[in-house]
């Protein structure tokens, strides 16, 4: 009996786990800590068996590029996260931006 509902479990987490969508499986997130002066922003992503490069992007409110830069992700690591201080950005609404190979992800927050 045991044997039959371990099957079935695992049977169904497979299917499942096959059906979800990219969007979860490549993410980005800011949050904005004001106590600590920082922005801190995370970009999750599927784990690889090599190591891998993306470019990072902090895109300001005028459209300029803030910040590119090249990140290693290691071997099997599903995630990085990049800061940056509060004090010394425009106001506005900031986007940031992560290209893995030819995968563009981004998202947006506000410093007011």
């Amino acid at each position: 009996m045991k044997k039959i509902i371990l099957t079935t479990l695992f049977f169904f987490s497979t299917i499942f786990a096959e059906t979800i969508d990219e969007d979860t499986r490549y993410s980005a997130d800011c949050l904005i800590l004001k106590d600590e002066n920082s922005i801190v922003c995370k970009y999750i992503h599927d784990r690889s068996e090599e190591d891998k490069e993306i470019q990072v992007q902090w895109i300001d409110p005028d459209g300029e590029t803030s910040r590119d830069r090249t990140v290693l992700i290691p071997a099997g690591h599903g995630s990085i996260y990049d800061f940056r201080y509060i004090s010394g950005r425009l106001p506005g609404v900031w986007q940031f931006k992560v290209i893995d190979d030819k995968r563009e992800v981004s998202t947006t927050f506000e410093i007011k």
